[in-house]
């Protein structure tokens, strides 16, 4: 008896999986500028969407839901934001800084990104340890 209430239980879950999402239960079709960015960056080490890579096709990085617009190492990245890419593919920000507007920039110390992209400092006042004004 329990193991028919089991099973009772376990297909009417599956029923209202199918109910409430029904994109789950149906194969949706797969153009080149309509997929989701896991596709889009070329990941996965088999089958058809690694020729999918921004390399080939330049347009998947400007899709919804892509990281950035710009195109470095086969992945799509923000080339203002991105850390490891910034201001061009390649360029990588050290230990202490962030990429900020395409600038690597300490935000401990930095007057116009003080603890942040874009927080400028009042005049007068010093960015200490990532804090307008400290002490």
């Amino acid at each position: 008896m329990k193991s028919f209430t089991f099973l009772l239980v376990l297909l009417l879950s599956i029923a209202m999986t199918i109910t409430l999402f029904p994109s789950l239960s149906t194969q949706e079709s797969v153009h080149d500028e309509t997929m989701d960015a896991t596709y889009q960056r070329g990941k996965g080490s088999f089958g058809r969407y690694n020729m999918y890579t921004c390399n080939n096709y330049p347009r998947v990085c400007a899709t919804k839901g892509s990281p950035g617009p710009d195109c470095c190492g086969k992945k799509c990245v923000n080339v203002m934001t991105d850390g490891f890419n910034c201001g061009r593919c390649g360029k990588k920000c050290r230990y202490s800084e962030i990429c900020c507007e395409g600038w690597c920039v300490n935000t401990y110390f930095h007057k116009r990104h003080c603890g942040k992209c874009n927080n400028t400092c009042k005049k007068g006042s010093e960015c200490s340890y990532g804090m307008c004004s400290y002490a």
